[in-house]
């Protein structure tokens, strides 16, 4: 019996410890991390599609990791680079990433992982985007204005950002994608 109360408690420990750490988290980046439902997931990988060859894909803001699996996936050739600066999310992530990679590939459906999906700790503003083809980001509109200077300066040039939801600032996208999802969710993609 004392075994099981201690084991509750050591449970409801962990359950809110992590529930503070996401809210000092979101407290610090200015927004939580937000998973991407299924259909909006599909749109973006059928955006980064339309991307021929092999290509290093940047995901600032990764979260818990889904849009990023999703990607990798759905879409061969492609390595994707997730930054992501809250702890939980990014080892959910990096977890994700890990068993995924572990599962045994059928012959039809979509490409092994391993070596084409990495989730990293980083400051998305911070890091150098020179090397990334493409940028993918579900983020907030303070951060796509922080990042639209950026993104002028070090991407190069035919780079593509595709941003689901928030729209880049002063910029007019090149395609903007209604999802099928409840929402009508708005993905736009930019190329540089």
């Amino acid at each position: 019996m004392l075994i099981l109360q201690t084991i509750t408690w050591v449970l409801a420990l962990a359950v809110l410890l992590s529930v503070v750490w996401i809210v000092v988290d979101t407290w610090r980046n200015g927004i939580s991390p937000m998973p991407t439902s299924k259909a909006v997931r599909l749109a973006v990988a059928g955006e980064v599609n339309r991307i021929p060859g092999y290509s290093t894909v940047v995901e600032a803001g990764s979260g818990w990791g889904t849009l990023g699996l999703d990607i990798v996936r759905h879409c061969p050739g492609k390595r994707l680079v997730g930054i992501e600066n809250s702890s939980l999310p990014l080892w959910c992530s990096q977890l994700l990433a890990l068993i995924f990679a572990r599962l045994p590939h059928s012959g039809n459906g979509p490409k092994p992982l391993p070596g084409r999906l990495r989730f990293i700790r980083g400051d998305i503003y911070r890091r150098s985007y020179a090397d990334a083809d493409m940028v993918l980001c579900y983020l907030f509109p303070g951060a796509m204005e922080r990042l639209a200077d950026k993104f002028n300066q070090e991407l190069p040039p035919g780079a593509v950002v595709i941003s689901i939801f928030f729209a880049l600032p002063d910029r007019q996208p090149a395609r903007t994608v209604t999802c099928r999802d409840p929402l009508r969710t708005k993905v736009y993609v930019y190329t540089f």
